[in-house]
Protein backbone atom coordinates (compact mmCIF):
# COMPACT_ATOMS: atom_id res chain seq x y z
CA UNK A 1 0.00 0.00 0.00
CA UNK A 2 1.15 3.74 -1.25
CA UNK A 3 0.76 6.59 1.30
CA UNK A 4 0.10 9.87 0.15
CA UNK A 5 3.64 12.02 0.61
CA UNK A 6 1.60 14.95 1.73
CA UNK A 7 -1.53 15.16 3.83
CA UNK A 8 -3.28 18.26 4.38
CA UNK A 9 -5.79 18.85 7.18
CA UNK A 10 -8.07 21.78 6.93
CA UNK A 11 -11.06 22.97 8.84
CA UNK A 12 -12.10 25.61 11.47
CA UNK A 13 -10.59 26.51 14.84
CA UNK A 14 -11.11 23.40 17.56
CA UNK A 15 -12.87 20.76 14.74
CA UNK A 16 -9.99 18.07 15.44
CA UNK A 17 -7.59 19.22 12.94
CA UNK A 18 -4.47 18.69 15.18
CA UNK A 19 -6.19 15.64 17.10
CA UNK A 20 -6.41 13.70 13.89
CA UNK A 21 -3.21 15.09 12.49
CA UNK A 22 -0.62 13.74 15.50
CA UNK A 23 -2.49 10.75 15.62
CA UNK A 24 -2.13 10.00 11.50
CA UNK A 25 1.65 11.48 12.00
CA UNK A 26 2.65 8.93 14.54
CA UNK A 27 0.71 6.42 12.84
CA UNK A 28 2.80 6.73 9.93
CA UNK A 29 5.70 8.18 11.20
CA UNK A 30 5.08 11.37 9.21
CA UNK A 31 5.96 14.77 10.54
CA UNK A 32 3.16 16.32 12.21
CA UNK A 33 3.13 20.07 11.07
CA UNK A 34 0.69 21.77 13.19
CA UNK A 35 1.75 25.65 10.58
CA UNK A 36 0.49 27.69 13.70
CA UNK A 37 4.01 27.06 15.37
CA UNK A 38 5.47 29.34 12.54
CA UNK A 39 3.74 32.26 13.52
CA UNK A 40 4.80 31.56 17.03
CA UNK A 41 8.30 31.47 15.63
CA UNK A 42 7.89 34.94 13.93
CA UNK A 43 6.74 36.79 17.02
CA UNK A 44 9.34 34.92 19.41
CA UNK A 45 12.11 36.01 16.88
CA UNK A 46 10.63 39.43 16.78
CA UNK A 47 10.73 39.93 20.53
CA UNK A 48 14.47 38.67 20.26
CA UNK A 49 15.35 41.00 18.10
CA UNK A 50 13.61 43.82 19.60
CA UNK A 51 11.44 44.28 16.28
CA UNK A 52 7.81 46.28 17.32
CA UNK A 53 5.13 43.31 16.57
CA UNK A 54 3.13 46.72 15.42
CA UNK A 55 4.63 47.31 12.78
CA UNK A 56 3.84 45.24 9.79
CA UNK A 57 6.36 46.34 7.84
CA UNK A 58 9.02 45.14 9.84
CA UNK A 59 7.95 41.69 11.29
CA UNK A 60 7.21 40.90 7.53
CA UNK A 61 10.60 41.39 6.52
CA UNK A 62 11.61 39.42 9.76
CA UNK A 63 9.38 36.76 8.25
CA UNK A 64 10.75 37.29 4.66
CA UNK A 65 14.87 36.80 6.34
CA UNK A 66 14.61 34.59 9.20
CA UNK A 67 14.41 30.49 8.08
CA UNK A 68 12.07 28.33 10.28
CA UNK A 69 12.12 24.58 9.95
CA UNK A 70 10.54 21.49 11.59
CA UNK A 71 12.12 18.36 12.16
CA UNK A 72 10.49 15.18 13.88
CA UNK A 73 11.28 15.42 17.54
CA UNK A 74 15.23 14.89 18.53
CA UNK A 75 13.84 14.60 22.17
CA UNK A 76 11.42 12.50 24.16
CA UNK A 77 10.15 15.82 26.37
CA UNK A 78 6.46 16.04 25.04
CA UNK A 79 7.45 17.96 21.70
CA UNK A 80 5.66 17.33 18.64
CA UNK A 81 8.20 18.60 16.61
CA UNK A 82 11.72 20.80 16.92
CA UNK A 83 11.18 23.97 15.45
CA UNK A 84 14.10 25.83 14.56
CA UNK A 85 15.02 29.58 13.54
CA UNK A 86 18.01 29.77 11.54
CA UNK A 87 19.01 26.28 13.30
CA UNK A 88 18.69 27.19 16.85
CA UNK A 89 15.88 24.78 18.37
CA UNK A 90 13.10 27.41 19.89
CA UNK A 91 10.77 24.77 20.65
CA UNK A 92 9.38 25.99 23.92
CA UNK A 93 10.24 29.23 23.91
CA UNK A 94 7.65 29.86 21.16
CA UNK A 95 5.42 28.66 24.03
CA UNK A 96 5.86 31.64 26.36
CA UNK A 97 3.35 34.11 27.54
CA UNK A 98 4.95 36.97 25.55
CA UNK A 99 4.82 35.39 22.33
CA UNK A 100 0.83 34.06 23.04
CA UNK A 101 -0.04 37.77 23.88
CA UNK A 102 1.30 38.77 20.50
CA UNK A 103 0.72 36.11 17.96
CA UNK A 104 -2.56 36.91 17.05
CA UNK A 105 -1.43 40.40 15.99
CA UNK A 106 1.12 38.84 13.68
CA UNK A 107 -0.32 36.19 12.06
CA UNK A 108 -2.66 38.81 11.07
CA UNK A 109 -0.06 40.29 8.22
CA UNK A 110 -0.38 39.75 5.11
CA UNK A 111 3.57 40.03 4.20
CA UNK A 112 3.70 37.38 7.44
CA UNK A 113 1.52 34.80 6.17
CA UNK A 114 3.32 34.97 2.24
CA UNK A 115 6.48 34.02 3.57
CA UNK A 116 5.31 32.06 6.06
CA UNK A 117 3.18 29.91 3.20
CA UNK A 118 6.41 29.94 0.75
CA UNK A 119 8.18 28.07 3.79
CA UNK A 120 5.61 25.83 4.90
CA UNK A 121 5.96 24.60 0.97
CA UNK A 122 9.41 23.96 1.12
CA UNK A 123 8.93 21.54 4.22
CA UNK A 124 5.59 20.17 2.89
CA UNK A 125 7.30 19.22 -0.13
CA UNK A 126 10.12 17.31 1.27
CA UNK A 127 7.20 14.39 1.77
CA UNK A 128 6.26 12.38 4.71
CA UNK A 129 4.17 15.33 6.72
CA UNK A 130 0.76 15.86 7.97
CA UNK A 131 0.07 19.23 7.67
CA UNK A 132 -2.77 20.88 9.69
CA UNK A 133 -4.00 24.80 9.24
CA UNK A 134 -6.13 27.23 7.74
CA UNK A 135 -5.92 27.01 3.84
CA UNK A 136 -4.11 24.05 3.86
CA UNK A 137 -5.37 22.45 0.75
CA UNK A 138 -6.47 25.16 -1.03
CA UNK A 139 -3.56 27.47 -0.61
CA UNK A 140 -0.47 25.78 1.20
CA UNK A 141 -0.60 22.68 -0.43
CA UNK A 142 -3.19 22.14 -2.93
CA UNK A 143 -0.87 19.29 -4.81
CA UNK A 144 -1.34 17.29 -1.68
CA UNK A 145 -2.52 14.19 -2.28
CA UNK A 146 -4.78 13.76 0.06
CA UNK A 147 -6.82 16.39 1.52
CA UNK A 148 -8.85 15.89 4.71
CA UNK A 149 -11.58 19.10 5.82
CA UNK A 150 -13.10 18.61 9.13
CA UNK A 151 -16.49 20.46 11.00
CA UNK A 152 -17.67 20.12 13.88
CA UNK A 153 -20.63 21.69 15.35
CA UNK A 154 -20.39 24.93 17.39
CA UNK A 155 -21.12 23.31 20.85
CA UNK A 156 -18.17 21.15 20.32
CA UNK A 157 -15.76 23.35 19.08
CA UNK A 158 -16.83 25.47 22.61
CA UNK A 159 -16.14 22.53 24.41
CA UNK A 160 -13.12 21.32 22.77
CA UNK A 161 -11.64 25.31 23.07
CA UNK A 162 -12.87 25.29 27.19
CA UNK A 163 -11.21 21.69 27.82
CA UNK A 164 -8.26 23.11 26.00
CA UNK A 165 -7.91 25.98 28.43
CA UNK A 166 -8.74 23.88 31.55
CA UNK A 167 -5.67 21.79 30.40
CA UNK A 168 -3.08 24.70 29.99
CA UNK A 169 -4.35 25.74 33.46
CA UNK A 170 -6.44 28.96 32.87
CA UNK A 171 -8.96 30.06 35.43
CA UNK A 172 -12.06 30.43 33.39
Amino acid sequence: MTFPKIIAIDGPAASGKSTLGKRLADELGYLFFDTGVMYRAVTWAALQEKVSTDNEAATSALAERILIDLRTPSVSDGRNCDILIDGEDVTWQIRLPEVEQKVSQVSAYKGVRQALTNQQRRIGKRGGVVMVGRDIGTVVMPEAELKIFLIASAEERARRRYLEQVDRGSSL
